[in-house]
């Protein structure tokens, strides 16, 4: 039986060095863009709340961020999600994607929802969707992926089915 070497770790230790950090903090210069593009089923997997972390962190250094969702991404916009009522939590977590969306709106990031995806895949309304979100036309999607490209701006883009 093989012998197990070392201490238990415990609450509150370190157990990689969370300090060395081997890249500049980049900061957006003054009139950088980004543009996260998710198609992505929302709690299916982690991906869909990592990404908009990581648009709340683009935003956070600066750079005008728009996040646009697309496919079974306009789902994470869901203004009627809650159990037993809209807006409660049903247990700890289940309302993060929303919570999340918030706070990059209020932060002043930008989210755009294609209307296509939400009407003809998921029967979403205009209202149904977080104040805020700006339902756009599907064609926009690549039209914004353009933009991006000529705007010479910071593009992220997740797909998952």
């Amino acid at each position: 039986m093989a012998q197990i070497v070392g201490q238990r770790a415990h609450q509150g230790d370190a157990i990689v060095d969370y300090d060395e950090k081997l890249f500049e903090d980049i900061q957006a210069n003054e009139g950088e863009k980004a543009y996260v593009f998710m198609h992505t089923v929302p709690y299916e997997g982690s991906v869909g709340l990592v990404n908009m972390l990581t648009t709340t962190r683009i935003n956070r250094k600066g750079f005008d961020t728009t996040l646009v969702l697309y496919g079974p991404g306009v789902l994470m916009a869901s203004a009627t999600r809650g159990f037993p009522t809209v807006g409660a939590e049903a247990f700890p977590g289940h309302m993060a994607y929303n919570n999340q969306l918030q706070t990059f709106l209020k932060e002043g990031g930008k989210v755009l929802a294609c209307r296509f995806a939400m009407a003809a895949l998921y029967g979403m309304r205009e209202t149904d969707v977080i104040e805020g979100v700006q339902p756009i036309h599907p064609l926009d999607v690549l039209d914004c992926q353009l933009t991006a490209r000529r705007e010479g701006a910071l593009v992220l883009q997740t797909w998952t089915l």
